[in-house]
């Protein structure tokens, strides 16, 4: 079995946790009457770390009783409620880098562009978010009590670690849903309604958060911790990508702040040898230490077992005359293509084009897995010397949440915006192209590493933020098939530039006003 996961597996048997259907006091309350309270069960230091164990349990399972158990949140499906997948699908499935040719009720909207606010999948990504927030301000609030007295030997790494994992989804919150309900370990439970943040407010909340973090004591140094969990090189990507995207969240240009950290994590972290590594089953040797993989939500196809993660990702992403063995799976589900916007990005000899390309790169019928497009096979459950994983059931592929190779793009960035020296942009762009096997440049422009980050992070979560800020999300400024409901894309508004908060949310918090265009 992989070295993972012994965090995760501790909190089974612990207490079972669980949402009302709304989220109006960021609460973490038992589902079940019967249920022991965490007064009743965080008698030794063990049984916090159970319940750090359960606020990382949420980033890669839905359930504490594996991928057919109860999901963690009354009404919010387990399977595409999934973090992750909830994740992909607000983050990846509005834009060219996938469609789903599933018509689940509301999962068309995403790639069409014309999602209304009680959209299942926008719903279970809310939800996620604060259920996770809920869990870590539980932690640092039970800590800090500690009604029963235990003797810590860790209590502010256990703080800090609920901390970062609290400014991730935060972070989250702000780039996906903007003004947002907003609570904290010092506010009273179930009183009220959280109040609503603005935007800005929040920004510079999870700022500060991340600067205490990084400058204190208590979080790991970069590549020290246990592995799966945070350090601050986890932080240090969070407060990157918070500046990377100022301008969008508060109209402030601080493309300076990003590259000064990102010259940091780019001197600290080393880039794999070989791209297709670090999407392996056993991609976790590459997420040691102060290798490339900064951060990874662990996946293991025994114990931690989801319908999300990058267990959707392979098993989605492979069908039709695709061999499931290939990817290491039983069979597949048919559902994801890329576009042929991004099929067709990739340079000859290009190692990141990793497709599945008999049905050509054109999709003729978007509800037909088989009628064209490009499948991507990036992500496997074959480890990286082809040897076989523990099960073709359910993978061990972990998720590479934050990797350097962003950090290098990142810092790339910035000096094509003219806010960090170009020649460390310019070698922190070829440093990446040169391991993909393609030309290294001698000059390039912010849209050149716009491109670059598509072809390196495609699935990883980045391309709605990346065309957002490049002002190509909802304008014409850059079209793909089927943006916009329109096989050859359209504009939609700008107001989708935002997700809607879910109605029931709203209705129930008399605080929150829901964003603007829905």
């Amino acid at each position: 079995m992989k070295n993972i996961k012994v965090l995760m597996l501790a909190v089974a048997g612990v207490f079972a946790l669980g949402f009302s259907s709304c989220v109006n006091d960021l609460d973490v309350t038992p589902i079940d009457p019967n249920v022991q309270l965490p007064q009743d069960v965080l008698k030794d230091e063990a049984a916090f770390e159970a319940l750090l164990a359960k606020c990382y349990q949420g980033l890669a399972c839905s359930s504490s009783d594996g991928a057919n158990g109860g999901p963690d949140i009354n009404g919010v499906d387990g399977g595409f409620g999934q973090y992750l997948r909830a994740y992909f699908n607000l983050q990846c499935l509005t834009t060219d880098e996938a469609v789903c040719c599933w018509n689940d009720t509301g999962l068309p909207d995403m790639h069409n562009m014309n999602w209304q606010a009680s959209n299942q999948f926008i719903v279970a990504m809310y939800y996620r978010i604060f259920y996770q927030i809920g869990l870590c301000n539980e932690l640092i609030r039970q800590v800090e009590a500690n009604p029963a007295g235990v003797e810590f030997q860790h209590k502010g790494a256990l703080i800090a670690e609920a901390r970062a994992l609290r400014a991730l989804s935060y972070y989250h919150a702000i780039d996906m849903f903007g003004n947002v309900p907003f609570s904290t370990e010092k506010d009273a439970v179930g009183a009220v309604g959280p109040r609503q943040i603005n935007r800005a407010d929040l920004f510079a909340w999870v700022e500060k958060e991340c600067k205490e973090l990084i400058e204190g004591n208590d979080l790991a140094a970069e590549g020290q911790n246990v592995y799966g969990r945070c350090d601050k090189g986890f932080v240090k990507m969070i407060l990157a990508k918070l500046y990377l995207n100022a301008e969008v969240y508060v109209g402030e240009d601080r493309y300076a702040d990003c590259a000064a950290i990102c010259e940091d994590l780019v001197a600290t972290y080393s880039l794999a040898e070989n791209f297709a590594d670090l999407f392996a089953a056993d991609n976790d040797r590459f997420a040691v230490g102060t290798e490339e993989i900064i951060f990874a939500v662990p996946h293991d196809g025994i114990n931690t077992t989801s319908y999300g993660g990058t267990n959707f990702l392979i098993f989605a992403g492979t069908g039709g005359d695709m061999n499931a063995a290939d990817a290491g799976i039983s069979s597949g589900w048919g559902g994801l293509s890329v576009t042929k916007q991004v099929a067709e990005r990739y340079a000859e000899g290009d190692a990141r084009a990793m497709f599945f390309t008999d049905y050509g790169a054109e999709i003729v019928d978007i509800f037909t897995f088989t009628s064209g497009g490009y499948k991507s096979v990036k992500f496997t459950n074959v480890n990286h010397d082809g040897s076989a994983a523990q099960t073709t059931g359910f993978v061990d592929t972990d998720f590479p949440l934050f990797r350097v190779a962003d950090a290098h793009l990142m810092l790339a960035e910035c000096a094509a915006r003219g806010k960090a020296d170009n020649a460390k942009g310019l070698a922190s762009l070829n440093a990446v192209r040169e391991r993909a096997g393609v030309a290294t440049l001698t000059s390039f422009t912010a849209q050149d590493v716009l491109d670059e980050r598509s072809r390196e992070l495609l699935w990883e979560g980045c391309r709605r933020s990346d065309l957002i800020r490049f002002g190509q999300f909802t304008t014409d400024a850059y079209l793909w098939e089927f943006k916009g409901a329109v096989y050859e894309g359209t504009a939609v508004a700008d107001h989708r530039n935002l997700f809607p908060l879910p109605p029931a949310d709203v209705n129930a918090n008399g605080n929150l006003k829901q964003n603007a265009g829905y």
